[in-house]
């Protein structure tokens, strides 16, 4: 699948956005407005797309207040969700790869029954717009384009370290290309291609799409694929336990499936359409 990033996608959020307003609106005079007001959320960059569109209709039908910073589910990078959490910054919920999660549960960060599956996520690969599209249609074919490309690019949290540590080195490739590849770290992949410093580049198709100045050129093959399941979860240190499990709720159910898939992901809903 070819494609350019914006106003397409744009489009392809807009109706799934009003869908959700007018279904959340029908059920809005039962709700439970004393929660308190806000809901402090840290996002990780594979749920970043669904969870934008979907923010605005959450706090139009409840009332409630996101305050949302972003970062990666892993990687070391300052701005990541573990990084963080580490430093004492406070969240009431956060939503990462499943195991990133599961290591907060773990280490007694994230309450062990509070875990819900929100996302299933596939890597797919941009270059620059304008340029050659190449194929990555068969292993063959990604394997040659992963050889002919100048300079590869990959992100720093989960699409990337399965590329690095699990899927070059299984293609007998690492070798061959780690002299060329670069690991991004606190930006989104696209951005770097975009601006021409990677000829290819690779992380989650959602982080992908919504990027302007790229080509979207497609998943990579699904044999070598890895899907990262994305997932949300209530901290112990929460300070707004209800509001939090609401907008898990919320962003678990089925009302939401048609906004989350227009942003290439695939959702794994188990709520009613109720909030």
């Amino acid at each position: 699948m070819n494609m350019t990033s914006g106003r397409s996608f744009l489009k392809r959020i807009s109706a799934p956005l009003f869908f959700i307003l007018a279904t959340l609106s029908s059920g809005a005079a039962g709700c439970d407005n004393t929660i308190p007001g806000s809901i402090h959320v840290m996002s990780s960059g594979g749920f970043t797309a669904a969870y934008k569109v979907l923010e605005p209709a959450f706090e139009t039908t409840t009332g409630l207040h996101l305050v949302t910073v972003y970062g990666a589910s892993s990687g070391g990078a300052p701005d990541s969700i573990p990084e963080r959490l580490r430093r004492g910054e406070s969240a009431d919920v956060v939503i990462l790869s499943r195991e990133a999660l599961d290591r907060l549960v773990a280490a007694g960060i994230v309450q062990s029954g509070s875990t819900v599956d929100l996302v299933r996520s596939r890597i797919g690969m941009a270059v620059r717009a304008g340029e050659p599209v190449p194929d990555i249609s068969t292993t063959a074919a990604f394997v040659t384009t992963l050889r002919n490309a100048q300079s590869i690019g990959y992100s720093a949290s989960a699409s990337g370290t399965y590329l690095s540590t699990n899927l070059f080195p299984r293609l007998g490739i690492m070798d061959e290309i780690s002299h060329k590849t670069l690991r991004i770290t606190s930006e989104r992949v696209g951005l770097v291609v975009a601006r021409g410093e990677v000829e290819i580049g690779f992380q989650q198709i959602s982080e992908i799409l919504p990027i302007t100045g790229i080509t979207y050129v497609g998943p990579i093959p699904e044999e070598l694929q890895k899907i990262t399941l994305f997932s949300a979860g209530v901290t112990t240190s929460a300070a707004n336990i209800s509001g939090a499990e609401r907008l898990i709720h919320y962003l678990s159910s089925r009302a939401v499936i048609s906004a989350i898939e227009a942003t290439g992901l695939e959702a794994v809903a188990a709520q009613p359409t109720d909030n």
